[in-house]
């Protein structure tokens, strides 16, 4: 019996090899998009799932809403966490803190980064890492110890037997200490949020030693994980942390006002699986990502799958129709109608597993360039956890038997009578003709809201790449590091240098960098200004707005010729003389949004105004505003615009900012990269070029469009190979009404109109249905961003014109030559 089945349906498809080949090519297209899109969707959401116990293991993180900035989720939390959380959830079995730094090893050829956290023993207890070498038990018990991955050990060592070797690193004051490696961890998926080359022993009384500040509730320099007791409620420590915060956190009293940071932050247990896809994203190790992309990506797996199911439907009833004298002869002969159902059923799951064998095989040639392309590891296997074997064979049936219950409960009810009476060799099955319009049109809809929604990521991505950001980004260069001179006084000598490299025409120096993740955020007093506002407080000297090109709008720029423009500090020490400050006060530089929000909407307004400003200390500084400069977009386009202070103070700047003109890029970049080795040969140079920056905060938002533009043009060839193979059935079906409508006059531009106006109707109403859905997905979308394009009318008449032209021209080649035929052949057809 089944050996029947199978050569009636291998003889079938070779009968009509166009059919065939559309049907299972086509199929086979769609279900290698679906299962290369769920494979990155299955890869996004497995962030972290690896780790042993990872259900009971979370993150503390902090979300600060500070009046007047934009509210800021970040991973890190304040550093008091550690000594005190878990005296207040007894459902904590561990904490543990995580330092991120970045170690300078000297090596042959220049002395090189190596991103390292600097952890306590609980570490290693909470975040079970598999060793290589050595194990946790024995890793890290002192100061002196290190702890390295594969990749890094034969980085430095050329090897994996690496236990009791001795790797030098150089400190910021250029003293060199030695560590001994205790051990080797295997090399970390890359589904996971942690990032690191190296384990540091964490040193408490390292932070004892520093100023109460740095032990201060506002202090985001660590990152802190627990483990849970099993059984604990997340979601009910979550509920008490509000209380827990508000009882723990000592209050300020600023100005005479008393206030608590636990009015401005909230601290969340989040499970260490979500990190990746959090909300917060802030001061994260790995970059994360946006959950609408993942969803974004699941719905087009389905929406893509659909597709090649319509037309895997759509062929299937259009070719069961041809087949009417077979149904009737096996009547005749005695076939019962559970017979023929089974036939056709399992002709249709013969052909989705032959698609589905093909697209395995383009999953498995394509994989690797999506992954590069994605900066993913996707891994693709048929067996053992996470196997797709037994998906695969389910989703053939699932497909086969979609695609072909239609014709086989349908066709299988033919009178045989009826059709050997009038000696027909095809019949439509009653409402298949219905059936095939509506699923065109949700075919071309689904394929016009993809390109609608192509053209706006494109538009959008372009957009807030090229967006005026407030200053100018050609010809800039950021070098940072330049914090290593706070100690040696080379500053000045060192500007001179840069200075004087062919092609540079100016330098300045700043805390805030192009791209910058950092933040220094400070309490306002304002007369006239939002009520308990807060802005960001920047260092710089006297050549950095000329230096970014940033546009002065009122006033003046800060300088030497008044004393009060700079923040006094000790030449040797470089500490700031804070009483002084207090009594004489400070010159400073604002930009539009911090006046506006200060309640001037005129820049010049707030010129000679003066604010209190907290600076580091709970006593106010008087500061007067002696100039304002435009509005500059320093982090991603999905930041707002944040309110900024900026001070004179070079001696506590972080970054030099380089402008060169009519010189030719690489030649510069190497004379800056002499210079950096003449005077800090002990640090790696780090330089790099505005725009590359700018289009690195961007490379995964490009690397995600492109992906899903690539896919919408599958969905678009999985529209027109259907189209195509439906017009073909349609036209044979209709052979002898073309032949008599010839005969009766009718010229070749007569058929051809009539046969495109046939399958253009469905891609016009499809716009209809595509055009809402599209719109309210782009306006979700565009409202993440902070800069945007208007969502105006061009992306969908032009996806509509698109998906027209493609379905004209698929057709109309088609209907010419069909059109060209001989009436007398045609009259002869039957």
């Amino acid at each position: 019996m089944w050996r029947n089945y199978l050569t009636v349906g291998t003889r079938a498809l070779l009968k009509n090899k166009t059919y065939a080949f559309i049907n299972i090519f086509g199929l086979a297209i769609g279900l290698a998009a679906c299962l290369m899109l769920l494979l990155y969707v299955r890869y996004e959401t497995s962030y972290d799932g690896w780790l042993p116990d990872s259900g009971r293991i979370a993150q503390v993180q902090a979300t600060w809403h500070e009046p007047g900035q934009p509210v800021s989720p970040n991973q890190a939390s304040p550093v008091p966490i550690r000594n005190m959380v878990r005296g207040g959830f007894p459902e904590i079995e561990a904490v543990s803190v995580a330092v991120p730094n970045r170690a300078v090893v000297a090596r042959e050829g220049g002395p090189l980064y190596m991103d390292s956290l600097s952890v306590d023993p609980a570490f290693l207890r909470i975040f079970q890492l598999p060793f290589v070498r050595g194990d946790a038990g024995g890793a890290l018990p002192d100061l002196a110890s290190v702890v390295l991955t594969e990749t890094e050990a034969e980085r430095q060592f050329g090897s994996l037997d690496v236990i009791g070797r001795t790797l030098t690193t150089t400190s910021d004051e250029g003293e060199r200490r030695d560590f001994r490696v205790t051990g080797v961890i295997r090399d970390l998926p890359r589904n996971t949020h942690l990032r690191f080359a190296a384990l540091f022993r964490f040193d408490p009384n390292s932070y004892a030693a520093l100023s109460e500040g740095a032990q201060s509730w506002g202090e985001m320099s660590q990152y802190h994980y627990i483990k849970l007791r099993p059984g604990a409620d997340l979601a009910a420590m979550n509920a008490r942390l509000p209380d827990w915060e508000r009882s723990v956190i000592p209050s300020q009293v600023i100005d005479g006002r008393s206030s608590s940071r636990a009015d401005i932050m909230d601290l969340a247990f989040v499970p260490v699986s979500k990190v990746h896809l959090g909300s917060a994203q802030g001061m994260a190790m790995t970059p994360g990502n946006d959950p609408r992309t993942v969803a974004t990506f699941s719905i087009s797996a389905v929406l893509v799958l659909i597709m090649a199911c319509i037309n895997f439907i759509n062929l299937s009833t259009a070719r069961a129709g041809q087949r009417a004298r077979e149904v009737a002869l096996r009547k005749v002969l005695g076939a019962a109608r559970r017979d023929l159902v089974v036939q056709f059923l399992a002709e249709s799951v013969l052909l989705a597993g032959l698609s589905m064998l093909i697209a395995l095989a383009l999953v498995e040639l394509t994989l690797p360039a999506l992954s590069a392309l994605l900066d993913a590891e996707l891994g693709f296997a048929y067996l053992g956890a996470g196997g797709y074997l037994l998906p695969a064979l389910g989703l053939t049936l699932l497909v086969g038997a979609v695609g072909g219950a239609y014709p086989a409960f349908f066709l299988s009810r033919f009178q045989p009578a009826q059709v050997l009476k009038a000696n027909k060799s095809a019949a439509e099955p009653h409402g298949s003709g219905r059936l095939r319009n509506l699923l065109v049109v949700a075919q071309f809809a689904i394929a016009i809201g993809l390109i609608t929604c192509t053209w706006v990521i494109y538009s959008q991505t372009e957009y807030v790449q090229n967006v005026d950001p407030g200053y100018r980004r050609d010809g800039l260069v950021e070098m940072e590091g330049a914090w290593r001179l706070w100690e040696t006084g080379n500053y000045d000598a060192m500007r001179r240098e840069l200075a004087a490299v062919p092609g540079v025409s100016a330098v300045g120096r700043t805390n805030l960098g192009i791209a910058t993740s950092n933040k220094n955020i400070q309490y306002v007093q304002a007369p006239g200004g939002v009520e308990g506002l807060n802005m960001g407080l920047y260092k710089v000297d006297s050549e950095f707005f000329p230096t970014m090109g940033m546009r002065l709008l009122a006033g003046r720029l800060l300088g030497d010729r008044q004393a009060n423009d700079r923040v006094p500090r000790d030449p040797q020490t470089t500490e700031a003389d804070y009483p002084a400050l207090a009594q004489r006060g400070l010159n400073i530089v604002i930009n539009r949004r911090a006046a506006l929000l200060a309640g001037y909407r005129d820049p010049a307004a707030a010129v000679g105004q003066t604010f209190r400003m907290s600076m580091g200390t709970d006593e106010l500084i008087p500061v007067t505003v002696a100039g304002v400069v435009e509005d500059t977009r320093i982090r991603t386009a999905r930041d707002e615009i944040e309110p900024l202070v900026f001070a004179y103070d070079p001696l506590r700047t972080t970054a030099f900012i380089v402008r060169y003109e009519a010189a030719a890029p690489a030649e510069v970049m190497a004379g800056l990269q002499r210079v950096w080795a003449r005077f800090l040969p002990d640090a790696p140079f780090e330089g790099a070029f505005a725009e590359d920056l700018i289009a690195e905060l961007y490379q995964r938002e490009r690397a995600r469009g492109a992906v899903f533009a690539g896919f919408s043009a599958i969905a678009v060839l999985i529209a027109c190979l259907g189209l195509f193979g439906l017009a073909s059935f349609t036209a044979a079906r209709r052979t002898k009404e073309i032949g008599i409508r010839k005969v009766l006059g009718a010229r070749v531009r007569d058929i051809v109109k009539l046969l495109v106006w046939q399958f253009t109707k469905p891609v016009v109403i499809a716009n209809l249905v595509a055009w809402p859905a599209a719109w309210w997905a782009m306006r979700d979308w565009l409202n993440t961003f902070d800069v945007r394009i208007d969502l105006g009318l061009t992306p969908f008449a032009v996806a509509g014109l698109i998906a027209l032209g493609i379905a004209v021209g698929t057709i109309a080649g088609h209907a010419v030559r069909v059109a060209r035929t001989n009436p007398i052949l045609a009259l002869r057809y039957e």
